[in-house]
């Protein structure tokens, strides 16, 4: 991905993939333009492809590519001793393990993660492309053998407070969470850390767990899991809403559960359920301090009003679209169902409508790119194009850090803002940050790159999303 970003930069250069050569990426590279015939790659070979203003200056970068390449190589140094090339190696080197971590190539991601099951280790699946018969399998292996399935296509866990894949640093602590697997665990974990809560485990099922298909396999394993975790206290589910003909198993699970829980499916019609990520941490937290919690009426909170006059925004806003750029999915989601219940439709990863929020994170978006969490840059290019879009009045995006995000995420997206606003025309910006005051991009210090570039920031994402509805539609303030 580093390479990438490298190669791009490059004048005459306008797009960059560095790929293992598996069918997938075959596909990947076709759908993207980046190759016209088949390629005579296999999965072990790496294919770097450049697509650039003549095929003098493509065959250039992809020599100066090899170029990088090969000095990374050599200033690695010597290689371990001993580096084993098999899960069978791995276990024989270290015989106490019991959990995998697997990130190859969907196609032979299933065999990997079978083989670590009947090795006895829990399994956290990263890849993805995994079919859902191979999913179901997996699963059902892993309850036989009273052991967790994470994924696939997991990019977030904590297992005994330790966090795998993109994680936040948070304290271990007495609260389990069941999730799809990514950003909406980052934020419920990130928020009870700011309330001096943590987390004793965070279990990644997947985001198919819960389709019919599927059948909420692990989601109800997990919940045993947690029930018999002695270090786990209250437990949180987040999720979308389960398909209808899971949702009665497990509103079954939950009857008969003996943990106090909390459980926040984004967008499902339950008043006993959390409405939003911030909700569902501060339930927990409340929970475990012997309290209760009532969401506050976020437009009839004292100071909003001044505070969005202070913009000057004056009617200039009022009826403006709302573009909403974001990295995790789970985010995306939950801001469009709080936009839509305020503003009315909003449009879901395409290029038409007044209000409209886009997954950067999904496939569609990261063809030959890295993921936007990972490379701020080609959202820092969005977030400077929307200034000339005559037709956005705000624009609403999230900020994640943690360890596997880029070092310092604010930092391209302050210097697209700033340049925006020098082309006179500027919407208002508005954003949220998931973090931790431990993160290594530091939370506060992210914070203030955004707000000395101009934006916005609320202490969450559903704050961030009302506050982006209030200034494009001023009769929600006040209301009680």
């Amino acid at each position: 991905m580093r390479l990438a970003r490298e190669i791009r930069k490059k004048p005459g250069v306008s797009e960059m993939a560095a790929l293992m050569g598996t069918p997938a990426n075959h596909e990947i590279l076709y759908q993207a333009g980046l190759t016209e015939d088949s390629l005579d790659a296999g999965p072990n070979d790496l294919v770097l492809a450049v697509e650039a203003d003549s095929g003098a200056l493509a065959l250039e970068a992809i020599e100066d590519a090899k170029v990088i390449l090969t000095q990374a190589r050599a200033a690695g140094g010597e290689a371990s001793d001993f580096s084993p090339s098999s899960l069978a190696g791995a276990l024989a080197a270290a015989p106490d393990s019991n959990l995998a971590m697997i990130s190859v190539p969907g196609a032979y991601a299933a065999k990997e993660a079978m083989d670590a099951l009947r090795g006895g280790l829990h399994v956290f699946l990263f890849s993805d492309n995994v079919s859902v018969d191979d999913e179901v399998a997996l699963k059902r292996e892993a309850i036989d053998r009273d052991l967790l399935l994470m994924g696939p296509d997991c990019g977030t866990a904590y297992i005994g407070g330790v966090g795998l894949g993109f994680t936040n640093v948070v304290k271990p602590g007495r609260v389990g969470c069941i999730a799809a697997s990514g950003t909406g665990l980052q934020a419920v974990a990130s928020q009870l850390d700011a309330l001096g809560e943590g987390i004793s485990h965070g279990i990644g099922v997947g985001g198919r767990d819960l389709s019919a298909e599927v059948g909420g396999l692990m989601t109800l394993h997990s919940l045993d899991f947690l029930a018999d975790d002695p270090d786990t206290e209250v437990v949180v589910l987040i999720s979308k809403p389960p398909d209808a003909d899971v949702l009665p198993e497990i509103e079954s699970a939950l009857k008969n559960f003996d943990k106090p829980h909390v459980v926040c499916f984004l967008g499902a019609e339950n008043p006993d359920w959390a409405e939003t990520l911030e909700d569902a941490g501060h339930a927990a937290a409340a929970i475990l301090k012997g309290e209760s919690y009532q969401p506050e009426n976020f437009f009839a909170q004292a100071g909003l009003r001044e505070r969005i006059a202070s913009l000057k925004p004056g009617d200039a806003l009022h009826g403006a679209g709302v573009l909403g750029l974001f990295s995790g999915g789970t985010l995306a989601h939950e801001s469009r169902l709080i936009l839509e219940d305020l503003l009315g439709d909003v449009s879901w990863n395409e290029e038409t409508g007044r209000h409209r929020i886009l997954d950067l994170g999904d496939d569609r978006y990261t063809v030959g790119k890295p993921h936007p969490m990972i490379d701020p840059e080609s959202r820092a290019d969005m977030l400077a194009a929307s200034a000339a879009d005559e037709h956005v009045g705000v624009v609403l995006f999230d900020l994640m850090l943690g360890r596997g995000s880029s070092p310092d995420p604010a930092g391209p997206l302050a210097r697209a803002i700033k340049e925006a606003g020098g082309k006179g025309r500027r919407p208002v910006f508005v954003a949220s940050v998931v973090g931790t005051a431990d993160d290594p991009q530091g939370l506060d210090a992210q914070v203030g790159i955004l707000e000395d570039a101009g934006v916005v920031v609320l202490p969450s994402n559903a704050q961030a999303a009302r506050f982006a509805a209030a200034l494009v539609k001023p009769e929600l303030l006040g209301v009680g």
